[in-house]
């Protein structure tokens, strides 16, 4: 295991943090969504309210995360003025998915608690602390910091494992993601060799236990069946031969900046593989259009009530933030961020890393490098796989 792990903590990540924004359980959903718009993830960690406005975070405070696709689905059953609605009615408790650390807890223990289900730390910004593994492994606030008791070879070995009080009594927190992890190790590479480079197959971080649906279902059953983690199904086409072949991907960061409107209009009405195509090739047919039509205004009942108008907005992929410059291509280049995010099975770590990085997802899905057609799904890469694949001990 890369020495890096056990020379570096956890402070060392918060350096030019933005201070902790909370989200309450009483603010709406629409607050929500313009706070998971500048999240990582997708999603956004929810709190109980202060008992006093000087109160500082606290883990006892939180309750849990609200994702980009819990306000979808929840819009799509409650209505458009759901949005309103406030955020404690959507958010479900888990308060396992945020940990109040100390900054100076090593990388290596921080990495073992992100593998097992937490997303993200509370960690206080400023203030110095004792008993760091190497007394000038890390740079913190611009500082080379120094272990405080490093004269006392005795006091500096019993504190080696415990952590002191914090010198500072101001307040400040920030959190950190597990984006900031992968960044991180992104600018550690070197530290990291040979992995980085090494095929994922080989290093035993696909996942092949993965959630998908077929693209006839409706949509709203790929939403029931998304997972905690990777926040995402993919959107399959099963083959006669019985292998699938994936055209899309339902997930949190797909729907990290969408219409919320739009897209709970489409999730209630539209199969799943009309839900990641969007629209038709020169993206200004609505969706509606292909949805229904076996329908004709003929036969319909003039008695059946009408949708809100504003559920009957145009729906296509710009619309819930699938954009493309390029609507006059073909189906295949238009569908743009619509598009899953793939790799083959023999793609390094570091590609990966930077896909995921580059396009801030969750997860990369896998497809099998030596069949014949391209987009045959053989699993998905998340943030856990790729933490187990670098602290790995051969």
């Amino acid at each position: 295991m890369a020495a890096i792990f056990f020379h570096h903590v956890v402070g060392d990540l918060t350096v030019g943090k933005p201070q902790i924004v909370e989200l309450s359980d009483a603010d709406t959903l629409d607050d929500a969504a313009r706070a998971i718009a500048g999240s990582p993830e997708g999603t956004v960690p929810v709190w109980r309210a202060r008992a006093a406005p000087e109160e500082p975070p606290s883990g006892a405070r939180f309750i849990g995360m609200i994702s980009a696709v819990d306000i979808a689905a929840f819009v799509a059953t409650a209505g458009d003025q759901a949005m309103q609605a406030a955020v404690g009615e959507v958010v479900q408790p888990n308060p396992e998915l945020l940990r109040e650390v100390d900054p100076g807890t090593r990388l290596i223990d921080a990495l073992e608690l992100m593998r097992h289900g937490v997303k993200r730390f509370l960690v206080r910004k400023n203030g110095s602390w004792r008993g760091l593994t190497k007394r000038f492994s890390m740079l913190y606030n611009g500082k080379w910091l120094k272990n405080l008791e490093s004269g006392s070879p005795s006091a500096a070995s019993s504190s080696s494992r415990q952590l002191s009080p914090f010198l500072s009594s101001a307040n400040r927190f920030c959190c950190l993601s597990r984006e900031d992890i992968l960044r991180f190790l992104i600018g550690c590479l070197g530290a990291l060799a040979p992995i980085p480079l090494s095929p994922i197959c080989s290093l035993g971080a696909i996942n092949p236990h993965y959630c998908h649906v077929e693209a006839s279902a409706p949509a709203m059953e790929a939403i029931q069946k998304i997972p905690r983690d990777p926040c995402g199904v993919a959107v399959v086409e099963t083959m006669p031969d019985g292998v699938r072949k994936i055209i899309g991907d339902i997930s949190a960061y797909k729907l990290w900046k969408c219409d919320y409107v739009a897209a709970a209009w489409a999730l209630a009405n539209l199969s799943a593989g009309q839900f990641v195509i969007g629209a038709d090739e020169n993206g200004s047919t609505p969706i509606s259009v292909f949805l229904e039509p076996c329908i004709s205004s003929s036969v319909v009942d003039d008695t059946e009530p009408v949708r809100s108008p504003r559920l009957l907005k145009k729906f296509s992929s710009r619309s819930i933030g699938f954009l493309n410059s390029h609507a006059n291509q073909m189906r295949s280049m238009y569908r743009g961020r619509s598009a899953p995010l793939t790799c083959r099975s023999t793609s390094s770590l570091a590609a990966v890393m930077a896909q995921m990085l580059s396009h801030r997802a969750t997860h990369v899905w896998v497809t099998d490098a030596e069949a014949e057609e391209d987009g045959i799904l053989v699993g998905v890469v998340g943030y856990t796989d790729i933490f187990g694949a670098v602290t790995r001990s051969d």
